[in-house]
């Protein structure tokens, strides 16, 4: 879709949270709140605008995304349709595939962080920095101490790849 006016701008963006939250609205977070899904995928756009400040939109629509396809019933040709191909392509690069099974999605993810587009790198490093800062305030229902450190050691591999090569545009 060609975006042009900052008034198409936001009324496009507007209109991917708000697919998101159809897409996620069913859907709680592991916390002992149990805090609305949609929470987290606007938690790191808002990661990204903030903090790194990013303003590429198509990076920001892809982080509003990233988990509708690996967690809904939505498809990439979806994406592609209503936000356009390069947000459906960034979208794609952080999806993990889940037909796999966890342990080799989760060696795929350290492995792929080495080779996805900078745009990409930068959706991915904003969700783990979300998760990352999510295991802190509280332990998910049913998560171990032992998981939460996994997860951290996991998360640092990813990151470590994510910041390979960081400096060059792909």
């Amino acid at each position: 879709e060609s975006v042009n006016s900052p008034q198409d701008l936001l009324v496009s963006y507007t209109k991917c949270i708000n697919f998101a939250a159809i897409k996620h609205r069913d859907q709680r977070r592991l916390d002992a709140e149990e805090t609305p899904y949609i929470n987290h995928p606007i938690g790191v756009a808002n990661i990204l605008a903030t903090e790194g400040g990013i303003s590429d939109i198509e990076v920001l629509k892809a982080a509003i995304l990233h988990d509708t396809v690996e967690d809904t019933d939505t498809t990439f040709e979806e994406i592609e349709k209503h936000f356009g191909p390069t947000v459906r392509s960034l979208v794609q690069e952080v999806t993990d595939d889940k037909t796999l099974p966890k342990q080799e999605r989760k060696r795929l993810q350290i492995e792929h962080a080495r080779t996805i587009s900078h745009r990409a790198r930068l959706v991915k490093l904003a969700d783990k920095i979300y998760n990352l800062r999510d295991l802190q305030r509280g332990r998910p229902k049913n998560w171990t101490e032992e998981r939460c450190r996994e997860y951290f050691r996991w998360a640092k591999q990813v990151c470590d790849n994510l910041c390979r090569n960081a400096g060059r545009a792909h």
